[in-house]
């Protein structure tokens, strides 16, 4: 422990999440030194406050792990939750919190702080609410004082149930809905549920207990959608509440119309399916609301749209890890990696500079689209919305600039190297593994792309898919490769705009200049070991 004369030392659980990516920058704003334990350092690379903190690699499945993350800390955020989890999620999360509860305790940790899910009394929760709950319990009963905050739906830019709002309202100008739309939920800013975990870590040591936290307005589901209507220029959603649609088939329902995945959509369509306001307003006791108050939820929206249309969205459900997406890294060298491997390589020169050509790679996916046969990328989205991945339409935070770790439409940005290379990982459903990565490479007075896919298959269905799609590769690959450096040669800048594009073949001394570019980025870097 430190003493009183020195600031507070903090860990933070689910630093890469929604949440925890906005708190953590708050907390050294307020003089905390703070720690974060992640699964995941690459996911930080990027982030400003990456410097500023002490970065732990762990697993909260891991109780040893975990016990040496908590040795010197006062307070532990614990802000992880499976949203998406599959199989026995359930006892997963009761597990991690054994590991931080325990762990807390052998440290003798001052305070924990859990962010868990509004629910009413005496009815049946869903599986997430339930975990949730009983989540709190566990750390309630570690022995260290515990501040539970029970917070409902929580509204801010990038948020996962103002995003479903957004997408539904925006996409469907009549709303079929189920019976739940009608229910009352009393849903939250982002900005005041940080002012609550923020202002917990001051807590008296003598509060061990569970908060109900909600913003100033009780509303119905419809009432949210109209809400938002009135706040983005759009005229009032008809809603008709239908018998039928239950919680799964209105999961897929989102899932198809919105770009929000199935696994995300699910616990928040469980959770509205009963009341959830708050039971009592104790929290003002322990913790005052913000000064000027606290947010209504037409200002939240109000809020969150000024973010997108700034640019200024800190977090996002996109990059939320997806749940049984490959994470591991493509080896330095796939064909010596120890498994059967796919390459589609293509290489175009150009008489745009290295760094014109590379602001075009970086800009790829999104809205910007990726340059070649939209037709069959859409499709390819619809397919894996069916079968309940990410789609195409996650999109991209940034339409100019990306960091690792970023959500690309299906892709995840796993290696970035700025004006140099862009490695792209799938989380597409695929029999197998799947790398897209593009360069650029300066070369006399321009620059030579290379484009180069990646697959690793699992199994006959593996091998049959990538063949299927052979085909396809030779129009698609292609057509990206040549409008990719026919838009670097078509950016404005000085005299580049009149000179005409050289795409074509690559000399062998050109290949040769690129081939020792890239190997020298390749020994520069760790090396990753093989994915098994």
């Amino acid at each position: 422990m430190t003493d009183s004369s020195t600031p507070k030392r903090v860990l933070v659980t689910g630093a890469t999440g929604y949440i925890g990516g906005r708190l953590v920058p708050r907390l050294l704003e307020a003089g905390y030194t703070v720690r974060v334990l992640v699964r995941s350092p690459q996911k930080l690379t990027d982030v400003p406050w990456r410097d500023q903190v002490e970065v732990v690699e762990g697993d909260l499945g891991d109780a040893a792990q975990v016990a040496s993350a908590c040795v010197d800390v006062d307070v532990v955020y614990y802000l992880v939750h499976s949203m998406g989890g599959k199989g026995d999620f359930e006892q997963t999360e009761l597990d991690a919190a054994e590991h931080v509860a325990a762990g807390a305790a052998a440290a003798g940790v001052s305070r924990i702080v859990y962010l868990g899910g509004l629910h009413p009394e005496g009815v049946e929760l869903s599986k997430h609410l339930r975990s949730r709950t009983e989540v709190g319990r566990i750390l309630l009963a570690s022995g260290v004082p515990t501040i539970v905050l029970q917070a409902g739906v929580v509204i801010g830019s990038g948020s996962t149930s103002f995003e479903m709002i957004r997408h539904l309202t925006d996409i469907l100008p009549y709303m079929p809905a189920p019976r739940w739309v009608r229910n009352f939920i009393q849903p939250i800013a982002v900005r005041d549920v940080l002012h609550y975990l923020l202002a917990s870590a001051e807590v008296d040591r003598d509060v061990n207990r569970a908060f109900d936290i909600g913003g100033p307005d009780v509303l119905r589901y419809g009432q949210m959608m109209n809400g938002y209507a009135v706040e983005a220029g759009l005229p009032q959603r008809p809603i008709a509440p239908l018998p039928v649609l239950t919680p799964w088939l209105a999961s897929q329902w989102v899932n198809l119309v919105t770009p929000i995945p199935r696994r995300l959509a699910s616990p928040i369509i469980e959770s509205l399916l009963v009341d959830c306001v708050m039971g009592d307003h104790d929290i003002d006791a322990v913790i005052p609301p913000p000064e000027g108050g606290l947010t209504g939820y037409r200002r939240a929206v109000r809020l969150a749209l000024q973010r997108m249309r700034d640019g200024e969205v800190e977090t996002s459900w996109r990059n939320a890890t997806v749940d049984g997406a490959p994470s591991d890294p493509l080896p330095s060298d796939p064909d010596w990696a120890g498994h059967t491997v796919y390459i589609d390589l293509k290489e175009r020169k150009t008489s745009a500079g290295a760094d014109r050509l590379f602001s075009v790679i970086e800009s790829i996916g999104g809205e910007n689209g990726w340059y070649s046969f939209p037709l069959a990328w859409a499709i390819r989205g619809w397919m894996d919305k069916l079968v309940g991945g990410v789609g195409l339409r996650r999109g991209r935070d940034d339409p100019q600039h990306l960091s690792v770790g970023d959500a690309l439409d299906f892709w995840r940005v796993e290696y970035l190297e700025r004006g140099r290379m862009l490695r792209l990982r799938a989380e597409m459903r695929v029999p197998g593994l799947a790398w897209l990565e593009m360069s650029a490479t300066p070369v006399g007075d321009g620059s030579v792309y290379r484009q180069r896919a990646v697959f690793f298959p699992k199994g006959l269905g593996g091998r049959l898919y990538w063949f299927a799609i052979l085909p396809f590769h030779g129009i698609i690959f292609n057509g990206m490769a040549n409008r990719i450096t026919e838009a670097a040669v078509a950016l404005p800048s000085e005299s580049s705009a009149q000179r005409k594009s050289r795409v074509g073949p690559v000399s062998p001394e050109e290949h040769e200049a690129v081939d020792s570019a890239e190997a020298d980025m390749q020994a520069s870097r760790p090396t990753p070991e093989a994915a098994e």
